[in-house]
C-alpha cells in the first residue's frame, strides 16, 4: 500500500510527464521552416510534389491568420493543384471583399458599386509550370516561409497592402515525372559533369503534363484539365501583377522583364513603364550579389498564350522570369566558364525575384490599383484596337466548331451576342474591306468590354509585328483556327443577348436507315462511338437526296443490313450516341436515292472499326505525339494505342488497321527491310498517316512522294553575302516562317476533306511542300500563288511556299498512306483540323 508522500511523488512524476509531453506537442506544432519540416536544405535535394503540398498544409495549419490554401483542382493522373492566399491578418479576414472589389476595379463585377480605388494589390506568383525546371517549386518553399516568418517584419509591413497569391506548381504530373526519375538515377552526390546521365532525362522529359501538352502555351486556348481549372480561378481574381516561373540554358544569365520586342501594340504604356521598374528593383539585389542577368532580349509579349502575355491582355503586369538551369541542370551542373551551378543557386534566384516582386508591389500599390482601373475603363469606355466589332457567321455546316469557338470565349470571360443589320469591314477569306450582312444568329463580338484587349488579341485578322524575330507563332486569329467565315468592322455593332440552339433529341422510329452529316467532331465522336459498339456503318462517297433532304459526301448511314445481331435494340445505341453528342440523326424510309448513289450501290462503302497505332518515343517528338493522344482520348474518345517508334518490329500487323507517325525522326525509315515490311502491310490495306517531318522521311523513299526543291536566286548582287554579324538573328528569321496562316484549295471530293469547304486554313510552321504528285497520288489540298493571310513569313521564303501540295494521299495496293505536312492538330486550339485527322483514320 502506497504511503500519501509515495503517492504525491509518483503522481508529481506523471504530471510532470504530461506536462513535457504537452510541450513537446506544442513545438512539433509550431510554424516550421522548410529545412525543419522536410529534413534537408532546400536545394541539396530534390523536393517530391507531395512533400511540397505537405508544406503548404504545414504552414496553412499554423499561420491560419495570415494565409489560406485553397484546392483548384487535380491533375490528370489525380495530384492537388493548390494555390496559397498570404497577407495581412485584416487583409485575410476581408479576403472575399478584395476579390469582389478587385473585379469591380476590371468593370467585371455584376455589382454596379463604386470600387474602392484605395485596394490592395494582388501578386500570382506561378510556379514549375515546366516539370522539369524545377527550381522555382523549390524557391516556392523558400518565398512562403519568408511570407509567414515571424522574425521577418519588413515582408510583414509589404503584407499590409498585398495580397500574395501562390500557385507552388502548376504542373504537378511532369514534376513528378522529371524528380522520381532524377531521384533514381543520382547516386550519394550529384555530379556536374554535363556527359552523365543525371543531366539528360528521357523521353518524353518532364516538361510536359501527363499528355506531353506544354501548359506555358495553354493558358488562352484551355485545352488542358489543369488549364481550364486554374484559370477558372484566376479569371475569378484578375490579379495586378502575374509572374511566371521558368529555367533555360544552364550557360544563361538569369532573365527578367523589362521583355523584348516585339509587345503587341495593344500593351499599354503603363505596363510597359512598370516592367522597367520591376526589372531595376531586381537588378538592385542581382547587382549586390554579383549575380549575372538579362533583359530586353528574346522572351517577347506577343504570343497571347503564355503566363506573361495572358495577364498582359487582362490587364496586369504579366511576367516571365528565367534562370538558367533546367532539365540538363541536375542537382549541380558544370557551366561553359568552369562554374557549378546548384539547385540551391536557381532556388534563391528566383525566390530573390520573387521577393522583390512583392515588395515593389507594395511600394506602387496606390499606382497599380489606379492603372489597373484606367485599363479596363478603356476597355468599356474606347475599346483596345483597330476593330470595334467582329462578326462570325452562323453556317450550318459550321455548327460544331461555332460552338466550340463559343466555349472557348466563355472560358476567357469574353463577352458575346448576336445582332442583325449591314456594314462594311474586313472579310477574313478575301483579306480585303468587303460589304457584309449580319443576320440573327451570328455571333457578334464588341470590342466595348472588360477583355476588350483579349478580344483583340484573339480575334483580329492581322497581328501587327514591331520586330519579327519572335518566340513563337505570329498568327493565330480565332475564325481561322476554328475555320469560320467571319468580318472585322471598325465600326461599333451593340449585341443583343444570343440564344443558343436547343439541344438535339433524336428519338427511335420504324425506318430503313439513319443518316448522319459529317459536319465536325461530335459527328466523327458519334461514328467512333458507333463502331466501338460493333454496329457497322457505311458512307457516302458523292452527295445524294433522299425524301426531299440533301446530304454532302461523307455523310454516315446507319443500316439494320450487316447489324442484325443488335436487333430491335440497334436504333436506341444510335439515338442514344447522338443525343449524347448532341448530333441530329436523319431518318430515311428509302434506300432508293432521288440523286447520287442509292444505299447498295458502290458509290456507298461500308467500314468498320479501325485499329488505330500511334508512335511514340524516342525520336518523335512528344509534343506532336501528345496532341494526338489527348484527341483520341480525351475529345474523340476513341481508342488508339501507343507504340514505341524503335518497337517498330515488334508491331502486330494483324491487329493494326491504321498507323500514326507524328512529327519526329524515325530511325526505321533509314532501314530498307523496314520500310519493306512497312510497304507490304499498306498494299494489303493498311493506312499510315503522316504528319510533318515524318511526311520528309516518307519524300526520302521511292514511293512517290518528292520534296518541293528551292527555287534558285535570281539575285545578281555581288554584295549580298556581306551579311552582318550583329544582324545574323534576324537575317535567318528571312528563310523562316515562325507559324503563318495560308489558304490552301482543297479537294473535297476526296474523303480526305469531306465536311471541308473548297478550302481550309492552315498554320504553317515550316517550309516544307512538296511537288504535285502526277497518276500515283491524290493532290487534296494544295498551296497556290498569294495565299498568305496572316503571320511573318521570312523574305527568302514566299516563293517556295506556293505551287506545291500540303496534304495527300497516295493509294498503294489496297491501302494508303496519307499526308498531312502541317500540324493540323496546334496545341489542339487548331480546331478546323480535328475533322481531316478523323477523315483520314476513318475513311
Amino acid at each position: 500500500m502506497l504511503t500519501f508522500a509515495t503517492y504525491f511523488y509518483v503522481m508529481r512524476k506523471i504530471l510532470s510527464l504530461i506536462l513535457l509531453l504537452a510541450l513537446v506537442g506544442q513545438a512539433s506544432a509550431q510554424l516550421q521552416s522548410p529545412e525543419q519540416f522536410l529534413g534537408y536544405k532546400i536545394g541539396t535535394r530534390y523536393t517530391p510534389h507531395w512533400k511540397i503540398v505537405s508544406y503548404f498544409q504545414h504552414v496553412a495549419a499554423n499561420a491560419p491568420k495570415t494565409v489560406k490554401l485553397q484546392q483548384y483542382g487535380q491533375t490528370n493522373e489525380g495530384r492537388p493543384l493548390m494555390v496559397a492566399f498570404i497577407s495581412s491578418e485584416e487583409n485575410m479576414n476581408n479576403l472575399e471583399a478584395i476579390r469582389a472589389n478587385n473585379l469591380r476595379l476590371a468593370n467585371l463585377s455584376r455589382d454596379k458599386a463604386a470600387p474602392n480605388e484605395n485596394a490592395a494589390p494582388i501578386v500570382w506568383l506561378s510556379y514549375n509550370v515546366h516539370g522539369n525546371e524545377t527550381s522555382s517549386s523549390e524557391a516556392a518553399l523558400m518565398t512562403v516561409w519568408a511570407l509567414v516568418d515571424p522574425a521577418n517584419t519588413k515582408i510583414k509591413e509589404w503584407l499590409k497592402n498585398t495580397v500574395v497569391v501562390m500557385d507552388p506548381c502548376i504542373n504537378p504530373d511532369g514534376r513528378d515525372r522529371y524528380v522520381n526519375w532524377f531521384n533514381s538515377v543520382v547516386g550519394v552526390k550529384a555530379t556536374p559533369r554535363m556527359d552523365t546521365r543525371e543531366h539528360r532525362d528521357p523521353w518524353p522529359g518532364g516538361r510536359s503534363n501527363h499528355y506531353n501538352f506544354d501548359l506555358n502555351r495553354d493558358w488562352a486556348w484551355q485545352t488542358q484539365v489543369e488549364s481550364q481549372q486554374r484559370l477558372k480561378l484566376y479569371n475569378q481574381w484578375m490579379p495586378q501583377i502575374h509572374v511566371d516561373y521558368h529555367e533555360q540554358g544552364i550557360n544563361e544569365p538569369y532573365y527578367f522583364a523589362p521583355a523584348a520586342e516585339p509587345y503587341h501594340e495593344i500593351i499599354t504604356q503603363w505596363q510597359r513603364d512598370f516592367q522597367t521598374t520591376i526589372g531595376k528593383s531586381h537588378a538592385k539585389y542581382f547587382d549586390a550579389n554579383g549575380w549575372l542577368y538579362f533583359t530586353k532580349l528574346r522572351f517577347d509579349l506577343f504570343y497571347p498564350s503564355y503566363g506573361d502575355t495572358y495577364p498582359t491582355y487582362n490587364g496586369a503586369i504579366g511576367m516571365t522570369y528565367e534562370q538558367g538551369g533546367g532539365p540538363a541542370g541536375g542537382a549541380t551542373a558544370l557551366t561553359e566558364e568552369g562554374d557549378t551551378l546548384t539547385l540551391y543557386d536557381r532556388a534563391i534566384h528566383h525566390f530573390t525575384t520573387g521577393m522583390s516582386t512583392i515588395e515593389i508591389a507594395s511600394i506602387n500599390a496606390s499606382k497599380l490599383i489606379t492603372e489597373y482601373r484606367k485599363f479596363f475603363n478603356r476597355a468599356v469606355s474606347g475599346g483596345f484596337g483597330e476593330y470595334k466589332t467582329y462578326i462570325i457567321k452562323n453556317n450550318p455546316k459550321d455548327a460544331d466548331r461555332l460552338q466550340a469557338l463559343l466555349q472557348l470565349l466563355e472560358k476567357n470571360g469574353i463577352e458575346y451576342g448576336t445582332a442583325t443589320g449591314n456594314g462594311k469591314g474586313y472579310n477574313y477569306f478575301t483579306a480585303k474591306e468587303e460589304s457584309f450582312s449580319v443576320a440573327n444568329g451570328d455571333v457578334v463580338v464588341s470590342a466595348f468590354q472588360p477583355r476588350s484587349a483579349m478580344v483583340q488579341a484573339l480575334l483580329e485578322p492581322k497581328s501587327k509585328l514591331s520586330d519579327s524575330a519572335t518566340y513563337d507563332i505570329t498568327a493565330w486569329s480565332l475564325p481561322y483556327a476554328y475555320g469560320l467565315q467571319a468580318f472585322a468592322t471598325k465600326d461599333r455593332i451593340n449585341p443583343t443577348a444570343y440564344q443558343k440552339p436547343a439541344a438535339v433529341v433524336n428519338t427511335t422510329g420504324d425506318v430503313y436507315a439513319y443518316v448522319i452529316k459529317w459536319e465536325g467532331l461530335q459527328s466523327a465522336k458519334t461514328t467512333g462511338q458507333l463502331l466501338q459498339k460493333g454496329i457497322t456503318l457505311r458512307y457516302s462517297e458523292v452527295p445524294f437526296e433522299v425524301n426531299g433532304q440533301k446530304f454532302d459526301r461523307g455523310s454516315v448511314i446507319v443500316m439494320k443490313t450487316s447489324n442484325q445481331a443488335f436487333g430491335a435494340d440497334l436504333w436506341k445505341h444510335v439515338v442514344d450516341a447522338a443525343n449524347a453528342n448532341n448530333v441530329k440523326l436523319y431518318p430515311v424510309t428509302t434506300g432508293f436515292v432521288d440523286n447520287g448513289g442509292d444505299f447498295g450501290s458502290d458509290l456507298v462503302t461500308p467500314f468498320k472499326m479501325k485499329r488505330v497505332v500511334l508512335l511514340t518515343g524516342e525520336g518523335v517528338s512528344s509534343l506532336g505525339a501528345g496532341e494526338i493522344w489527348h484527341f483520341f482520348d480525351k475529345q474523340l474518345e476513341y481508342p488508339v494505342s501507343l507504340v514505341y517508334a524503335n518497337d517498330f518490329s515488334r508491331i502486330d500487323w494483324a491487329k493494326t488497321d491504321v498507323i500514326i507517325m507524328p512529327d519526329g525522326n524515325y530511325r526505321f525509315m533509314s532501314d530498307k527491310s523496314s520500310t519493306d515490311e512497312l510497304k507490304e502491310w499498306v498494299s494489303k490495306g493498311g493506312k499510315v498517316i503522316a504528319l510533318e517531318s515524318a511526311v520528309a522521311a516518307f519524300a526520302r523513299l521511292d514511293w512517290g512522294l518528292k520534296s518541293k526543291k528551292a527555287e534558285g536566286d535570281n539575285s545578281k548582287d555581288p554584295y549580298q553575302a556581306l551579311a552582318s554579324y550583329e544582324n545574323r538573328e534576324r537575317d535567318f528569321v528571312s528563310t523562316m516562317t515562325p507559324g503563318s496562316i495560308y489558304k490552301v484549295q482543297l479537294d473535297n471530293t476526296h474523303p480526305l476533306a469531306f465536311g471541308y469547304p473548297e478550302y481550309y486554313y492552315t498554320l504553317k510552321m515550316d517550309d516544307n511542300i512538296y511537288e504535285f504528285m502526277n497518276g500515283n497520288g491524290w493532290n487534296v489540298g494544295v498551296l497556290k500563288k498569294e495565299n498568305q493571310l496572316a503571320g511573318f513569313v521570312g523574305s527568302k521564303l514566299q516563293n517556295r511556299l506556293k505551287d506545291g501540295l500540303l496534304f495527300g494521299a497516295q493509294n498503294i495496293g489496297r491501302g494508303s498512306v496519307i499526308y498531312l505536312t502541317d500540324d493540323i492538330m496546334f496545341r489542339n486550339f487548331w480546331e478546323n483540323g480535328k475533322l481531316m485527322l478523323c477523315n483520314a483514320v476513318f475513311f
